[in-house]
């Protein structure tokens, strides 16, 4: 769990966190929304710690992390995964040295126990004959598979994930989402992923939390989003013909 309390962020004269207090649950994927500028990013850096936070506090797990000392926080680091929004995985190494790489920067493990850890994560992500194929000689869903198996080779407790269906069709789109959550359950990670896909809103959304200008304007779940009449929210959600369907269904159905 990550307990987020009445955090600020500046950058010059520019606010771009204005005190958002929120809890991201354990076991549970915790999606973060929001236009362009509404502050998404620079949140989740701050939950990450490369942002430091001018006011508030960010807990995980009880363990305040301003209160932690420099080594403390660094522990804390490595507790964390993280699966970027381009994949950003190592040209010049095989998949097998990619997800291996945490392991060999981080750890004292054996080669043996290595190999098994990397064996076990690429299992778990259908990623069984794969191991010697360079990230140029798969596919944009495969990668993306990569960066998943790499990001929680180290049993994190914390899964952070930066737009994770960018640049995926949407088949593919439904099969990371569905990963990331089966994931997320199996190994009762506090995962929190920053999207702007409304499709993964709608299939993985237990927790929602919606920014507006660096404020926290909504949250809620996937199905308390249907029911919701605060106009910032339902404005983003149903910019597209296809929600807006969604919308008049539910409408229709409650009524």
């Amino acid at each position: 769990m990550i307990a987020i309390n009445d955090i600020h962020k500046s950058f010059g004269d520019a606010h771009v966190l204005k005190g958002i207090t929120t809890v991201l649950e354990k076991g549970k994927t915790n999606l973060i929304i929001g236009q362009s500028g509404s502050g998404k990013t620079v949140f989740l850096k701050c939950l990450l710690g490369l942002f430091s936070p001018e006011e508030g506090d960010i807990e995980y797990d009880g363990k305040k992390y301003s209160s932690l000392s420099g080594d403390e926080q660094r522990d804390l680091r490595q507790e964390m995964g993280m699966v970027f929004q381009g994949s950003a995985l190592f040209d010049s190494m095989t998949v097998e040295g990619n997800v291996r790489f945490p392991l060999e920067m981080f750890t004292k493990q054996s080669k043996s126990e290595m190999k098994e850890r990397v064996d076990a994560v690429l299992k778990r992500v259908n990623l069984i004959d794969a191991h010697h194929k360079y990230p140029s000689e798969i596919s944009g869903g495969m990668q993306k598979r990569v960066a998943i198996a790499r990001a929680i080779v180290m049993n994190p407790k914390y899964l952070f994930c930066d737009e994770p269906n960018s640049g995926l069709d949407p088949k593919t789109a439904i099969l990371i989402d569905n990963l990331i959550k089966e994931i997320t359950e199996e190994y009762n990670i506090t995962t929190v992923i920053n999207t702007h896909d409304m499709n993964s809103v709608m299939q993985i959304g237990e927790k929602i939390i919606f920014l507006k200008d660096g404020l926290k304007e909504w949250e809620g779940t996937k199905n308390e989003i249907f029911k919701t009449e605060n106009e910032a929210v339902t404005n983003f959600v149903y910019s597209s013909e296809l929600f807006k369907k969604v919308r008049q269904m539910y409408i229709e159905e409650r009524n």
